[in-house]
């Protein structure tokens, strides 16, 4: 449904987009991840038709931004990553302006200031908004009409808690209608919750596609054993190490393995083996950060560890 093919787009002699190639499936969600100044931005601009690439073609159901940019943007609604209006206007007018130009009828407006927790204040200049209640109102700008695919960049941006549930559960409905969604995000349990698939943008150039399901197989094959012991002794890390663990450290009498689940059972009984009792065991999963932060960090170094090479060669062709 989204297509971009070998983009690129220079400012100057900075290259924000580096021959970025990406599919998204209909009905898929994706997030696009990537440090600041990565280019995520600026390839949402290019796919939107609001920044023209200096190579290669974006395409949204097929049709090619840059040749057809009417019929392309019919496709889809967008949500910037700094939502403005004017601030003279009420966000019903705001809201009601939108729906006119998209031929919504306007109860959807009403409706969706409902969803984002702005009826009391619809009548209430934008100018007196906080930067929160502006960003609600884009949320509702980008969510109000019923177009097959939806781009949002930074959504969560300056949302306090309440607005960030508000905002999953909205496009938690879009996604299961079918829409296909593209946001990009700094929120990593947003991704998580969300998407299907996630692209990792670093320097401009597009790093890795990885199933959101096989990062938490990631997850939970990084995943430390705690272990915890009636008493603590270093000839328990020694045995741990013998057993196959990359790393046990010890704190008092607690101690934490790193090893593959696979060799767990064996690193336990090696422990109680070297003379140690252990009065409970449990599993600790590293955050989607840590495996985020080392994709970056490897890409950053310009070596990919070994089960990141290729991952963007694995994902399935799109239809």
């Amino acid at each position: 449904m989204i297509e971009i093919i070998n983009l690129s787009k220079r400012f100057g002699e900075f290259k924000a987009v580096d021959s970025v190639s990406l599919d998204v499936r209909a009905g898929e969600t994706m997030a696009l991840l990537g440090p600041n100044g990565s280019g995520k931005t600026t390839t949402l601009k290019c796919l939107t038709g609001l920044a023209r690439p200096d190579g290669g073609r974006a395409l949204i159901g097929g049709v090619d931004v840059a040749q057809q940019p009417k019929r392309a943007r019919a496709l889809l609604s967008f949500l910037p990553q700094h939502a403005a209006f004017p601030e003279s206007l009420t966000a019903l007018e705001v809201l009601r302006f939108y729906a006119r130009l998209r031929n919504i009828p306007g109860e959807r407006a009403d409706w969706m200031l409902e969803a984002v927790g702005l009826c009391a204040v619809k009548h209430q200049p934008v100018g007196q908004f906080s930067g929160g209640m502006v960003q609600r109102l884009g949320v509702a700008v980008a969510l109000m009409p019923e177009t097959r695919v939806l781009v949002l960049d930074e959504p969560a941006a300056s949302l306090d808690a309440e607005g960030v549930t508000t905002l999953r559960e909205l496009v938690w409905q879009a996604k299961r209608r079918g829409r296909t969604i593209l946001f990009s995000t700094h929120v990593l349990p947003d991704v998580e919750l969300l998407a299907d698939r996630a692209a990792i943008l670093v320097g401009g150039k597009l790093v890795a596609v990885e199933s959101v399901q096989a990062l938490r197989g990631e997850l939970a094959a990084n995943a430390r054993l705690v272990v915890t012991l009636q008493t603590g002794d270093e000839r328990f890390e020694r045995a741990a190490h013998a057993a196959g663990a990359q790393r046990a450290e010890s704190t008092g009498s607690t101690l934490w393995v790193s090893c593959r689940p696979g060799e767990r059972r064996a690193v336990l009984q090696a422990i109680e083996t070297a003379g140690g009792v252990v009065e409970q065991f449990s599993s600790e999963e590293p955050p989607l950060e840590e495996i985020y932060l080392r994709y970056v960090n490897a890409k950053s170094a310009d070596s990919a560890p070994a089960d990141f090479v290729g991952l963007r060669d694995a994902v399935p062709e799109t239809s």
